[in-house]
């Protein structure tokens, strides 16, 4: 008996467009990232979370593909929480977390401290207003207009709040603020003059006068906070301890001027181990503020 083989399915111009799309995507990848499932890696949106601040993080993304040897699937999720429990519920494997955020996920989730910024070791937050404006100490803020940016922000919440109750005010009774969800709305409030000021992260203030987004001449800085621990990028806990070290490893090895636009992406110029019982002085911080 003769048996009739199969025939194979007629070629259609929608299946051969299919492949010809998905042979573009695999080209698309930096060379030697093998075809594995995405890591998946995740920032808070301290600047924002628009598809522009996606786009503007290519060069990261792709240097990570490159040095880990797959792809990576960069995201930013919607606020700072949503990070937070992306990493808890497994839709991220990697993230870059502020001070605060990272005590919140390491408590509920355990994930594990890689690195920071050599500058996250001694990090700053600026209080800024107009430049006509006769605020000159914190004291002066008393029954003023205030904005902070996310409420889980370190930078722009937590280390300003604090600093406001050192300097003898209670934010809740003698401001009016306002949380503006993020460092850049927060400075253009200010500029604008829908708040009288504002506290925010001190790299993305130097980035965006660097950038031309904020008017220096419309606003200065009035105080600046003492020193703190602040960003850290880690991994879910999930996660091997190979491609833990590799993804240290890969930002260990940043170094300018070969990696200028991805250290530029990063507001930063070089990355060290980080150690988490050194967050201890924030995490007594936070819970003393009832954040935590």
């Amino acid at each position: 008996m003769t048996r009739q083989l199969a025939q194979p399915p007629a070629l259609t111009r929608r299946s051969l467009l299919a492949s010809a799309a998905a042979l573009a995507s695999l080209m698309a990848l930096p060379r030697g990232v093998r075809a594995a499932a995405p890591l998946r890696v995740g920032m808070i949106p301290d600047a924002g979370a628009t598809q522009v601040s996606v786009d503007q993080k290519k060069p990261l993304r792709d240097y990570l593909a490159a040095k880990l040897g797959r792809d990576v699937e960069l995201v930013i999720p919607t606020n700072y929480n949503a990070t937070v429990e992306a990493l808890g519920n497994g839709s991220l494997d990697f993230a870059y977390l502020g001070g605060l955020t990272y005590a919140k996920a390491h408590a509920q989730y355990g994930v594990v401290p890689l690195v920071q910024r050599t500058s996250d070791r001694q990090f700053h937050s600026l209080f800024i207003t107009q430049t006509g404006s006769a605020i000159n100490a914190l004291k002066d803020l008393r029954g003023k207009k205030f904005a902070f940016g996310d409420i889980n922000s370190t930078s722009g919440h937590l280390m300003p709040f604090y600093a406001l109750t050192q300097a003898g005010l209670d934010p809740d009774k003698d401001l009016s603020y306002r949380y503006t969800g993020n460092h850049p709305a927060t400075a253009k409030a200010v500029e604008a003059g829908v708040v009288d000021a504002g506290a925010m992260d001190e790299s993305v203030y130097h980035a965006m006068i660097d950038a031309n987004q904020l008017d220096k001449t419309k606003v200065r800085v009035f105080f600046t906070t003492p020193p703190f621990l602040d960003y850290v990028w880690v991994a879910r806990k999930e996660t091997t301890p190979a491609e833990r070290a590799a993804f240290a490893n890969a930002f260990l090895a940043l170094h300018a001027p070969a990696d200028a636009n991805v250290l530029e992406i990063l507001r930063g110029t070089s990355f060290v181990r980080a150690n988490d019982a050194e967050y201890d002085l924030l995490r007594t911080i936070a819970t003393k503020l009832k954040l935590l």
